[in-house]
């Protein structure tokens, strides 16, 4: 059983940081694509940032240079440190993990973390 967990989110006025995790379990963490995406209110869900089990990172062009996203293979943990936040950053944000199986993809979710920035 798959199962992502996040934590970190919270209240943070425009400037600030923060640091989100998410630990994974019942997969192979150490050869999976893991992924942030947020959602905010009217809007569909994008991604963030995503970082391969080789540690290569992409990111969206609206948050280069401000967040870096992680990953401890050990702990099987993604982090997503996030700085320089502003109020367009709201949302809810969720972990993600691909798993192709048989030609096919599939992608596990987390319950999301809210992130609230505020002016």
């Amino acid at each position: 059983q798959v199962q992502l967990v996040e934590s970190g989110g919270g209240l943070v006025q425009a400037g600030g940081s923060l640091r989100l995790s998410c630990a994974v379990s019942g997969s192979r963490f150490s050869i999976n694509v893991m992924g942030w995406y947020r959602q905010a209110p009217g809007k569909q869900r994008e991604r963030v940032a995503a970082i391969t089990s080789a540690g290569n990172t992409n990111y969206a062009d609206s948050v280069k240079g401000r967040f870096t996203i992680s990953r401890d293979n050990a702990k099987n943990t993604v982090y997503l440190q996030m700085n320089s936040l502003k109020p367009d950053d709201t949302g809810v944000y969720y972990c993600n993990q691909e798993v192709l199986r048989f030609g096919e993809l599939l992608n596990y979710w987390g319950q999301g973390t809210q992130v609230t920035v505020s002016s």
